[in-house]
């Protein structure tokens, strides 16, 4: 059975843009801050306060987040329902919003999801829980699927030697592809066979910082930058 909260009608509103956001799709805090208003005002719900993350990006989880780990303080003295826009306003994916939003469930929190497809969403009611469980679904689909899309795109222009990023160690831009570096690609043949031969990472950093072999922005060798060079699928030149 549901805990039921001494102030069930009180919500704290929820907006959050990252730079990416405002500048590409329009979604500021001001939008987001007149839709949550104008829902609060027709789900007769009293607006407590809306909580506002300026510039933070969604992959942060929200109690990582400064303004979000505000708000999950605040849902603890009383409050019944939390008013955001989107699902992604709140959470970095499907597991982060669901294993929140049963912890709120718990103690009689309502999340109020304000543009859900074209339509508003909360989970007081069942109903509202299981298509939150679903758009959650979706959403995470959607997240891998631009991940899979994009990890794709990337092997190609890779395996095409296309320029795809900044410029890789080894390769210069040339028009929109990438050609060989002979003192850079030597390196990297020298890298692999030190590597071949049983040195370790930070051996061979070492070797190339004490012999002045610069990286490709001119800076020291790590551990993790011959890593990465190892682990290149750039194909290396013979």
């Amino acid at each position: 059975m549901r805990k039921q909260m001494n102030t069930p009608n009180q919500a704290y509103g929820y907006i959050r843009v990252s730079t990416l956001d405002q500048s590409r799709h329009g979604v500021s805090l001001e939008a987001q801050e007149e839709r949550l208003r104008a829902y609060c005002v027709s789900a007769g719900l009293e607006l407590m306060a809306i909580i506002r993350e300026d510039g933070v990006s969604g992959s942060i989880p929200l109690a990582d987040r400064p303004q979000g780990a505000m708000l999950l303080n605040a849902v603890k003295h009383g409050v019944g329902n939390v008013v955001a826009l989107k699902l992604d306003r709140l959470f970095r994916d499907a597991e982060d919003a669901l294993r929140q939003t049963r912890s709120w469930d718990k103690s009689g929190v309502a999340l109020h999801l304000v543009d859900m497809g074209g339509q508003s969403i909360n989970t007081a009611s069942a109903m509202g829980r299981m298509m939150l469980t679903m758009m959650a679904a979706f959403a995470e689909l959607e997240r891998n699927l631009i991940s899979e899309r994009t990890s794709q795109a990337l092997r190609h222009k890779r395996s095409h030697r296309q320029v795809f990023n900044h410029e890789p160690f080894g390769y210069r831009r040339n028009g929109s592809g990438l050609e060989p570096v002979e003192h850079e690609q030597a390196t990297i043949r020298r890298v692999h066979a030190l590597r071949s031969n049983g040195a370790t990472l930070d051996a061979i950093a070492g070797i190339l910082n004490s012999e002045g072999t610069p990286t490709k922005r001119g800076g020291a060798w790590y551990a993790r930058t011959v890593l990465n060079l190892l682990n290149s699928d750039l194909r290396e030149v013979a």
